[in-house]
């Protein structure tokens, strides 16, 4: 049973999470329904992690989760308008700003099946999904608020939102203007937002899944623990937040063929308090706790 849960927990997750997606966008409140099977999943990893875990180690507490579920509900919320989850930006974004948006330029292939212009939709937002996540790690000015999500010791779904504002600004910035920009339709909007909020939850899941070629489509929980190693030149790899095309493409693909890294997490310290994690990117001192370096020095 292991053997096959290991096996099919992947694309179970996933396909499942669309197809109730797909009836939840179908009736009376879309929005309502999805978040009930966004819970659904999120509860099903959780059970997974202890049938199946990746690491065992990683079921002990390491005193993060209330700092965890607070970014997520909270720092995420805030810039993704909704208190609820901070997975469902795109939904509520556009909901909200859609209309507004008079700079469009009306552009998009609104002709095409509504499957082929989520796929368009979903590459377009990856490439600055991509560039936003890869300067983040190459730059150190963003990395000093990339790292609160790094600095995790364990990964597994209760961390997936632990984002700094900042940091969810500039993601969203590079990524859903493009579409706005475009002209893309609302429905694009919504299953972008149910593609990226499943596949992040199945990233940072800790369950032991098998993911073969899905490895070379999409951003799977064993890229991502590779993404979250110590050694940075295992950790600048992976950029991917959906699929991984644009790391084949630019070459920080990182697959190699042994068990990923469990050894996680940065060389600095972030601090203990969820507002401490808040401010301090903005303190000299607390920049330099963020990379490792002695705060005793100017």
């Amino acid at each position: 049973m292991r053997t096959i849960l290991s096996l099919s927990s992947w694309p179970l997750v996933f396909f499942s999470g669309l197809l109730c997606t797909y009836l939840a966008f179908a009736s009376e409140r879309p929005m309502f329904g999805f978040a009930l099977v966004y819970a659904g999943e999120v509860l099903l990893l959780f059970l997974l992690e202890r049938y199946i875990p990746y690491e065992r180690r990683w079921l002990l507490s390491d005193g993060e989760m209330a700092n965890d579920i607070a970014h997520t509900l909270l720092t995420k919320g805030l810039v993704q308008l909704v208190a609820l989850s901070g997975a469902v930006f795109p939904m509520f974004t556009a909901i909200v700003l859609l209309p507004l948006t008079g700079a469009q330029l009306d552009v998009w292939p609104t002709t095409l099946p509504m499957p082929l212009q989520v796929v368009l939709g979903v590459l377009i937002a990856e490439f600055g999904l991509y560039w936003s996540h890869r300067i983040a790690h190459e730059r150190l000015f963003f990395w000093r608020f990339h790292a609160l999500h790094h600095s995790v010791t364990r990964l597994w779904v209760i961390n997936t939102g632990r984002f700094h504002i900042a940091d969810s600004l500039f993601k969203v910035a590079l990524s859903q203007l493009p579409l706005f920009l475009l002209g893309a339709p609302l429905p694009v909007f919504l299953w972008l937002g149910a593609v990226t909020a499943f596949m992040g939850i199945l990233t940072h899941c800790n369950v032991d899944m098998k993911t073969g070629f899905f490895d070379y489509i999409f951003s799977t929980p064993r890229l991502h623990r590779w993404h979250h190693s110590k050694d940075i030149r295992e950790g600048n790899t992976n950029y991917g937040e959906n699929v991984v095309f644009f790391d084949l493409l630019f070459g920080t693909y990182f697959n190699p063929g042994r068990p990923s890294s469990t050894d996680i997490g940065i060389r600095g310290q972030i601090a203990k308090s969820f507002l401490g994690q808040l401010a301090q990117p903005f303190r000299k001192d607390g920049i330099r706790q963020i990379l490792g370096r002695s705060t005793k020095s100017g």
